[in-house]
C-alpha cells in the first residue's frame, strides 16, 4: 500500500511539474508570438518601421528562448538588417549565430539552410566570396535530404561561381543539380538546371556541348506535364537560348521561325493566370523568371534581331514597349536584371539611332548608359568594352577619329567576348582606311580579320562585314577588280541571311565602282536598290551617299530632271545630318568622347560649339 502511495504521488507530482511546463511554454509561446506580431506589424508599416521592429525581435532574448526560437529570432533579425537597413556588421552577426545555433537542431532545415543561404549572399555583397563558398558547400552537402533547399544551394553556388567568370565549376555544379533532380523525380527542375548549363556553355562558345544539351532539354520541356505557366515558362528559356545563340551566329534569316515560337510562346503565358497550388515535389518549387520579366526579355531579343537585320523601326517601336515595361517594373522591383536588361536595350537602340542620323539622342542615351553603370559596379564591369564601343561608332559619325580610334581600342583592352573583338576590329580598320596614312596598323588588323582564312569567330555577319572592309580598303587602293570581288562575296553572304544594312553599304560601294570605271548602267543597277534598301532601313549616310550618287549618274547620262531631283535629296539628307551633327557636338555629354579611363565621369562642361570637321558630311 505504501508503495502503491508513493507511487500515485510521485505520478501526481509528474503531471503537476509536466502542468507547470505546459503552463511555461504557453506562457512562453504567448510572449513570443506578441512580440512576433509587433515586429510583424512594424515591418509591413507604410512606410515600414524598421527600427521598432528590430528592438521587438531584439526583446525576444532576455526571456532566455528555447534555442529553436534563438536561432530563427537570430535569422529574422538578420534577414531584416540586411534587406532594410546598412548596418552589415549586425546582420552578418545574427546570421552566423542562426547558422550556428540551427546546425545542433534536429529537423530544422528551413532555418538552417535560409541563414546559409542569406549569409552567403551578404558576404558576396562584402567581397568576401572566399567565405561563402565554404559556406555554401557545406550547407550543400548537409541538404541532400532536403530536395528544395539542395537545389536552391546548388544554384546559389553555381551563380556566384559565374560573377567570378568561373564557368567551368558553375557549369559542373548545374549538371549535379540536373542529375540530383532526375533523382528525385523532379524533371523540371531538371530542364532547369540543363538549360542554365547551356545558357553558360554558350558564353564559353561550347558549341560542340551545347547542341546535344539543347536537343535533349527540347525533349525534357516538350514531355513534360504539370503547371502550365511553368512549362511556357521553361518554352521561353529554350527558345531564348536558341534565338540568341543564332543572333550570336549572325543568322538573321535562319532565326525567325524560333523566333515566332518565341513570340507566341510569351503571349500564350500573358493569358495563364498563376495557380496557388503548390506543386507536390519539393524540387519543383522554382520560377526561372517572373512572366512580366520574360515579357521585357522578348521585346529584347526582337530589338537585337531587329537591329541586325536592319528593321530600325521595328527596333524603335519594341524598345520603347520594353523600356515602357522596366519603368513600371522598377517601381516596385529593384532586381539587378532589369538594370541589365536596360542597359542591353538601350546599347542596341543606340546603334540604332547612329544608323538612322539622331546622333544627338544616341549621345543623351550613352549618357544615361553611363549613369546607370555609375550606379552598380558589377553593371559597369559587364559593360565597360560595350559602352567604349559605342562612343567608338559615335565619334566615326561625328568625324573624330582620333577620339574614335581611342574609345575602340580601350574597348579591345576591356573585352574577352571574341565577337565583340571582331566588331571593334572591323570598326576601327574601318577608321584607318578613312584616315588614310595608317597602312602598318591598317594591314596588321585586316591579318587578324581575314574572313578568306582563319576567322576568329563563327558570326556569318561578322564575316559578311570584314568582307565588306576588305572591300572597302581596295576600293580607296583603286583596285577596283579586288573590290568587287570582295563585296560581292559580302552581297552573297549578307542576302543569304537578309542583312540588309550590309546589303546597302555593299550595293552603294559598288555602284561607286563601276561609276568610277565608267560603267553607268551597272552603276545604276546597283544605286538605285541601295537607295530602295536604305530608305526603308532607315540608313541616313547610305541615302546620302547614293543620293549624291545618283544625282552624278543622271548628270552624266543628260537626264536632267533626274539629277535635280537627286541633287534636291542629297541637299536635304545633308541638311538634317549636319543640323544634327551641330546639336550632338554641342551637348555637354559630347564631352564623353575624352574619357577612355576608369569609371564613367559623373557630370559633363557645356561646350562653346562644336569643333569637329562637317566636311566628312557634305
Amino acid at each position: 500500500m505504501a508503495a502503491q502511495a508513493a507511487a500515485a504521488a510521485q505520478a501526481a507530482a509528474a503531471a503537476q511539474a509536466a502542468a507547470a511546463q505546459a503552463a511555461q511554454a504557453e506562457a512562453a509561446e504567448s510572449w513570443y508570438l506578441a512580440l512576433l506580431g509587433f515586429a510583424e506589424h512594424f515591418r509591413t508599416s507604410s512606410p515600414p518601421k524598421i527600427r521598432l521592429c528590430v528592438h521587438c525581435l531584439q526583446a525576444v532574448f532576455p526571456f532566455k528562448p528555447p534555442q529553436r526560437i534563438e536561432a530563427r529570432t537570430h535569422l529574422q533579425l538578420g534577414s531584416v538588417l540586411y534587406h532594410h537597413t546598412k548596418n552589415s556588421e549586425q546582420a552578418r552577426s545574427h546570421l552566423e549565430k542562426a547558422w550556428l545555433i540551427s546546425q545542433q537542431i534536429p529537423q530544422f532545415e528551413d532555418v538552417k539552410f535560409e541563414a546559409a543561404s542569406l549569409l552567403s549572399e551578404l558576404y558576396c555583397q562584402e567581397n568576401s566570396v572566399d567565405a561563402a563558398k565554404p559556406l555554401l558547400r557545406k550547407a550543400i552537402q548537409i541538404s541532400q535530404q532536403t530536395p528544395y533547399w539542395h537545389c536552391r544551394l546548388l544554384f546559389q553556388l553555381a551563380q556566384l561561381h559565374t560573377l567570378e567568370k568561373d564557368l567551368v565549376s558553375a557549369c559542373d555544379l548545374l549538371g549535379v543539380g540536373a542529375e540530383y533532380a532526375r533523382v528525385v523525380g523532379s524533371e523540371y527542375t531538371r530542364a532547369l538546371f540543363l538549360l542554365s548549363k547551356g545558357m553558360l556553355l554558350l558564353m564559353e562558345r561550347k558549341l560542340q556541348e551545347v547542341h546535344p544539351l539543347l536537343t535533349l532539354c527540347g525533349q525534357i520541356v516538350e514531355n513534360w506535364q504539370g503547371n502550365p505557366i511553368q512549362k511556357e515558362s521553361l518554352r521561353v528559356f529554350f527558345l531564348v537560348l536558341q534565338v540568341t545563340h543564332y543572333l550570336d551566329a549572325g543568322q538573321v534569316k535562319s532565326v525567325k521561325p524560333c523566333l515566332k515560337q518565341l513570340q507566341q510562346c510569351i503571349q500564350t503565358i500573358s493569358t495563364l493566370h498563376d495557380d496557388e497550388i503548390l506543386p507536390s515535389n519539393p524540387a519543383d518549387l522554382f520560377h526561372w523568371l517572373p512572366k512580366e520579366h520574360m515579357c521585357v526579355l522578348v521585346y529584347l531579343v526582337t530589338v537585337m534581331h531587329s537591329m541586325q537585320a536592319g528593321y530600325l523601326e521595328k527596333a524603335q517601336k519594341y524598345t520603347d514597349k520594353a523600356l515602357m515595361q522596366l519603368e513600371k517594373l522598377k517601381m516596385l522591383d529593384c532586381s539587378p536584371i532589369l538594370s541589365s536588361f536596360q542597359v542591353i536595350l538601350l546599347e542596341h537602340i543606340i546603334m540604332c539611332r547612329l544608323v538612322t542620323g539622331h546622333k544627338a539622342t544616341a549621345l543623351q542615351e550613352i549618357s544615361q548608359v553611363c549613369q546607370l553603370c555609375q550606379q552598380s559596379p558589377r553593371l559597369f564591369s559587364n559593360h565597360a568594352a560595350q559602352l567604349h564601343t559605342l562612343l567608338g561608332l559615335y565619334c566615326v559619325s561625328v568625324n573624330c577619329m582620333d577620339n574614335a580610334e581611342a574609345q575602340f581600342t580601350t574597348a579591345l583592352r576591356l573585352t574577352n567576348h571574341q565577337e565583340l573583338w571582331a566588331f571593334i576590329v572591323t570598326n576601327l580598320a574601318s577608321v584607318y582606311i578613312r584616315e588614310g596614312n595608317r597602312h602598318q596598323e591598317l594591314y596588321s588588323l585586316l591579318e587578324r580579320i581575314n574572313p578568306d582564312h582563319s576567322f576568329p569567330v563563327s558570326s556569318h555577319c561578322l564575316r559578311a562585314a570584314a568582307f565588306y572592309v576588305r572591300g572597302l580598303f581596295s576600293f580607296f587602293q583603286g583596285r577596283y577588280n579586288e573590290a568587287k570581288r570582295f563585296l560581292r562575296e559580302t552581297l552573297k553572304m549578307s542576302n543569304a541571311e537578309d542583312l540588309n544594312r550590309l546589303t546597302a553599304c555593299s550595293l552603294v560601294l559598288l555602284g561607286h565602282i563601276f561609276y568610277v570605271l565608267g560603267n553607268h548602267r551597272e552603276s545604276n543597277n546597283m544605286v538605285v536598290p541601295a537607295m530602295q534598301l536604305a530608305s526603308k532601313i532607315p540608313d541616313m549616310s547610305v541615302q546620302l551617299w547614293s543620293s549624291a550618287l545618283l544625282r552624278d549618274l543622271n548628270k552624266a547620262c543628260g537626264n536632267a530632271m533626274d539629277a535635280h531631283e537627286a541633287a534636291q535629296m542629297h541637299q536635304n539628307f545633308s541638311q538634317q545630318l549636319l543640323q544634327d551633327h551641330i546639336e550632338a557636338c554641342s551637348l555637354p555629354e559630347h564631352n564623353l568622347i575624352t574619357w577612355t579611363d576608369g569609371p564613367p565621369p559623373v557630370q559633363f562642361q557645356a561646350q562653346n560649339g562644336p569643333n569637329t570637321s562637317l566636311a566628312s558630311l557634305l
